[in-house]
């Protein structure tokens, strides 16, 4: 995927590889890996949960489009209860990107910025949904069997299979996924296998920078 104008004057890295995979996927794993290889990682998730840290700007608009039961006794966003309700209206699910989404973009932003040479990685879960990111290079797409996901994300969120089902069907197919990928890292084997495709990915990107 070419650059786009938007975004591709700004200094920073000269290569940049938008990482993307479906929910329970194991896009924090590769992203790991990646990260153990000494690849600058920017991660959207991250900066989305630091963004609404008590105190931050933020986290009062998000209460104040969605009111104030999202918030714990010490101020903290119900990050669960937020999920549930994002994914149970499409109409609020595209009312808390409107508010995230920019956010995240500008500090995307001043992380690059803050790198100076080689490639970095920038993981984005919901590529394919938005429809794109400005300024990415190529896309990595961690890619898994429907039910593998679905029995990952029984175990790590701890819900239940109607629960994660709704949240799979959430996100775009798995085909339209793979559609907008120039790289795919398939998860279902081991972690030493996966370590090995990550290191030979590695390998390419670094060639792309030279």
């Amino acid at each position: 995927m070419n650059q786009t104008e938007v975004g591709s004057q700004d200094p920073g890295p000269a290569f940049v590889v938008g990482l993307t995979g479906g929910i329970a996927s194991g896009k924090s794993m590769v992203s790991r890996m990646f990260s153990d290889l000494g690849v600058p990682i920017i991660d959207t998730d991250v900066i989305a949960r630091e963004l609404v840290e008590p105190g931050e700007p933020l986290l009062a608009s998000i209460v104040s489009a969605f009111g104030k039961e999202l918030l714990d006794a010490y101020g903290r966003l119900k990050r669960r209860k937020l999920r549930k309700l994002i994914f149970s209206s499409k109409k609020k699910r595209k009312k808390l990107e409107a508010l995230l989404h920019p956010e995240i973009a500008a500090e995307v932003r001043r992380r690059m910025q803050l790198i100076v040479d080689g490639y970095c990685m920038l993981v984005i879960p919901l590529l394919a949904e938005s429809g794109g990111y400005p300024g990415l290079d190529r896309v990595l797409v961690v890619d898994t069997d429907p039910e593998t996901q679905l029995k990952r994300l029984v175990k790590r969120d701890d819900v239940s299979k109607k629960q994660a089902k709704a949240a799979l069907k959430a996100q775009v197919s798995r085909e339209e996924r793979l559609a907008i990928a120039d790289d795919v890292i398939e998860n279902s084997g081991t972690p030493e296998q996966l370590q090995e495709k990550v290191k030979a990915l590695h390998e390419r990107y670094l060639a792309y920078c030279n």
